[in-house]
């Protein structure tokens, strides 16, 4: 693939979920972002997303449901596929074989994507990691999540490869990215509607934690315990969007208890236009990761944290070893501990205007989607 000049129009095969896991916004947005940022650059893209293991006729899926109302403008063709039987929603199966046959690059978000028929013609196959740390120690541990048969390795892990990084390369040369942000779908916000309460998005658990190389990959539920107080330390206001199951009696209880208000993520954010709304709606963000981008300073940054940037809207966020690679002080803040958190967040409310603009600001300079996904194409185009 050579993606060297800006008039080249590449074909690009895009694997993602959007809705495998219906009703959520942010992380539909995520992939969005990539899709969009990728045909606004001028290239022809399609997407694929592989749905293994569905009950039932993929048409009447929930996830089909979700995956309709969907609005992909610009995508040469989307579908939704279910593997065994190359059922479709959407692109019909022939159709996204005859793509794949002319595609010039395969963007395999978490390696998705396994069928031979659409990936081994291409000639650059990049898998792409959002989940760093936890990719490479599941592979280390024997976990097959879908390294093979990649030319190329991308990592939202901006300090994969470094000495000062303990997370396993599996042997591969990593390049990093930041999360990219279409910015005129993120235009800076009004001032916040919803009164004066820092927010997130997220869900408590994805999965367990696990150990490695004296390392324990945690869990948001790990980080956030930690922060328990942050409301009262900072006398703040704090409404968080948090899947978090009922059962988890004592941690609800101890969330409420510190003034931590909760709300329903699906009411909240379940689709990507509600999650917008409810980014624009905030005074800025309260980043809490899992516990184990924060131990093994692996560098995620968010590409939640990069949509409030573009809205205006001050990040205050838990330190993963991302301010190696973006500025932070005014803007964006990490943080390591909880009264330097409470610190970070009476400096957003001394002067939110100010910190509003300064957001924006990084998200041009840093994440605006022509710069990050150029680069990215060019790494690739010149890498291997």
């Amino acid at each position: 693939m050579s993606a060297s000049s800006p008039a080249s129009r590449l074909r690009i095969l895009v694997s993602g979920m959007l809705a495998g896991d219906p009703w959520q916004g942010g992380a539909t947005s995520a992939v969005m972002q990539y899709l969009e940022g990728l045909t606004r650059l001028g290239h022809e893209v399609a997407l694929v997303e592989p749905l293994p293991g569905e009950a039932g006729p993929l048409a009447e899926s929930r996830s089909a449901a979700y995956f309709r109302q969907l609005r992909l403008s610009g995508i040469a063709e989307a579908a939704l596929l279910a593997p065994e039987s190359r059922e479709t929603v959407g692109t019909p199966y022939a159709r996204l074989a005859d793509f794949a046959q002319s595609a010039d690059l395969l963007l395999n978000i978490s390696g998705m994507l396994r069928d031979q028929r659409l990936i081994a013609s291409i000639p650059t196959r990049a898998y792409f990691d959002l989940d760093p740390g936890f990719n490479q120690v599941w592979h280390e541990t024997g976990e097959d999540v879908g390294l093979a048969g990649h030319t190329h390795f991308v990592t939202v892990g901006l300090a994969i490869g470094s000495s000062e990084c303990p997370v396993p390369t599996c042997g591969r040369r990593w390049i990093p990215s930041l999360p990219p942000v279409v910015l005129d779908r993120w235009p800076p916000a009004d001032a916040p509607r919803d009164g004066d309460a820092f927010t997130t998005v997220g869900h408590w658990r994805s999965y367990g934690p696990v150990d490695h190389g004296g390392i324990r990959y945690g869990q948001r539920a790990h980080s956030f315990r930690q922060l328990f107080e942050l409301p009262r330390r900072a006398r703040a206001r704090f409404r968080v969007a948090l899947g978090i199951h009922p059962d988890e009696h004592a941690d609800l209880e101890a969330l409420r208890a510190n003034g931590w208000e909760l709300v329903d993520p699906t009411a909240a954010a379940g689709t990507p236009e509600r999650y917008a709304e409810f980014i624009r709606a905030s005074k800025a963000e309260i980043g809490i990761p899992k516990s184990g981008y924060v131990a093994s300073g692996c560098g995620w940054f968010s590409d939640r944290s990069a949509c409030y940037l573009a809205s205006g809207r001050p990040v205050v966020a838990q330190e993963t070893g991302f301010s190696r690679f973006l500025p932070t002080g005014e803007g964006l803040f990490a943080f390591g501990s909880l009264d330097n958190a409470a610190a970070c967040v009476e400096a957003v409310e001394l002067d939110p205007a100010r910190h509003g603009r300064a957001a924006r600001a990084i998200a041009e300079e840093h994440l605006d989607s022509d710069r990050v996904l150029g680069s990215l194409l060019e790494r690739l185009g010149s890498s291997g």
